[in-house]
């Protein structure tokens, strides 16, 4: 016996004009989380509008030469070379002239401080290790703020997470999409780290 609630079910299933209410209500649902899905998608778009235009970027970082690393004696360091290794105090040394707090040996005579060797006047240099040092001259701070000044919202996520000069240094003469042409190719193959405010000239296409 097929119990009389679902029989009645079946026969009012059958009817077009419950069909009918039916489509209109997943119609009305449909349509009514569309307008919110857009309604939410608005407010965020003219909420980032006024985060861009009406607050500037709040940068953290500092350019302090007197931090906590130096006071405890360690350095951070550049630690990626294979043959170089810029610390946090400008100085870039040989990897094996590394102390075991990570500063460079300044007793060694190939320890250098704020090298700009392999680096052209336009900032962009062909070793990562000299494009950080010669970052981290005291005197390329206000080149550095200027960047920062006018640097894309694009940008943001990257810069935003440095805290110091040399953080920064880090993060701006590592290669990005300003380093590349094409997405595939080096602006400047030899010179592709650079610390200026600007990226290097486009190759002849």
């Amino acid at each position: 016996m097929v119990p009389c609630g679902a029989v009645l079910w079946r026969r009012l299933l059958r009817k077009r004009w419950v069909l009918g209410v039916v489509f209109g209500l997943s119609l009305v649902y449909f349509i009514t989380s569309t307008f919110k899905q857009e309604e939410r998608m608005v407010r965020d778009r003219n909420l980032l509008q006024v985060q861009e235009h009406e607050q500037p970027i709040m940068w953290k970082v500092k350019f302090s030469s007197g931090n906590s690393s130096q006071l405890s004696n360690q350095c951070r360091n550049s630690v990626q070379g294979k043959l170089l290794i810029t610390d946090e105090l400008g100085y870039i040394c040989e990897r094996k002239d590394l102390l075991v707090n990570g500063c460079c040996n300044v007793n060694v005579a190939s320890t250098r401080l704020y090298s700009c060797d392999s680096c052209l006047p336009n900032g962009c240099c062909s070793v990562y290790e000299y494009c950080v040092s010669c970052c981290l001259q005291p005197s390329k701070q206000h080149l550095l703020e200027r960047f920062l000044n006018r640097a894309a919202i694009a940008f943001q996520n990257l810069f935003m997470a440095v805290e110091d000069h040399f953080e920064l240094c880090l993060a701006k003469c590592r290669t990005s999409s300003q380093s590349v042409q094409h997405e595939n190719t080096y602006r400047d193959p030899i010179a592709k780290y650079c610390y200026g405010e600007y990226p290097p000239e486009l190759l002849p296409v």
